[in-house]
């Protein structure tokens, strides 16, 4: 996790990947800014991922000595970035992503990717997930991802799922972290599922909300984990925050 530092309630932060530089991106990068000038933010570095040189981070803010935009797709860059990083204990300030609310389920792709590798003679691959966890709103894509939701109304833009919501003014009586859990279980009663392995976004500072990279790492380690004994297995794969998620199941022949 990202640290707090108790006597300036600064939040602690390492390098800030940022998926995508357009108007999502762009922001966050601003806030991040905003908090680190006005002692509430510190860290090392933003790297802004876009596929573009000209993506609006690259004419609005720019690279600097803390800021960098990163040309690249990505799935390449994910792919360089995630065999360089060991999870970091005690205290020190972690690595972090800050996902775009738009983008594909991407720390999903990398662990598909991850298990071809780790099992090239294995059937590895995305199953449609026979159930949902019952929230309002229940969508599978043709990718095999199912995007549900707590919300069957239309969210505030950069809402930061605070205790009280602010669309219907009542208590948020509701957290997709243990919808998650209940479906691993109600799965696991006809077949072998593991996890879930879940990527929770979490408001940090200044409107942002981003995951450890931590996580992706404890991630990749809990499917090889559960895929090496050989047997069939499925492992439940979500990117949530408290209200939403993109799932997805991948199943290990």
């Amino acid at each position: 996790m990202s640290t707090v530092d108790d006597s300036s309630n600064k939040v602690a932060l390492r390098d800030v990947v940022i998926v995508g530089g357009g108007c999502y991106g762009t922001f966050y990068a601003g806030q991040l800014m905003r908090a680190a000038s006005r002692g509430k933010a510190e860290y090392r570095r933003l790297l802004v991922v876009d596929r573009s040189a000209q993506c609006r981070f690259a004419l609005e803010l720019g690279s600097s000595d803390t800021r960098q935009l990163i040309v690249q797709d990505w799935s390449d860059f994910f792919d360089g970035y995630f065999p360089s990083r060991y999870p970091e204990t005690g205290n020190e300030p972690a690595d972090a992503i800050v996902p775009s609310p738009l983008m594909p389920h991407l720390m999903y792709e990398w662990l598909v990717r991850q298990a071809l590798a780790r099992w090239p003679e294995r059937p590895v691959e995305t199953k449609p997930l026979p159930d949902g966890p019952g929230t309002p709103y229940d969508l599978s894509a043709p990718d095999g991802t199912r995007y549900v939701s707590y919300a069957d109304w239309i969210c505030p833009t950069h809402c930061i799922e605070p205790a009280i919501c602010p669309v219907i003014s009542a208590p948020r009586t509701w957290e997709m972290a243990d919808a998650m859990e209940s479906l691993v279980r109600k799965l696991d009663a006809f077949h072998p599922t593991a996890g879930p392995v879940l990527f929770v976004c979490r408001h940090r500072v200044f409107g942002v909300g981003m995951f450890d990279v931590n996580a992706v790492l404890a991630g990749n380690a809990l499917v090889a984990d559960a895929g090496t004994p050989g047997t069939p297995v499925d492992v439940l794969i979500g990117t949530i925050s408290g209200c939403h998620g993109a799932v997805n199941l991948l199943h290990l022949g």
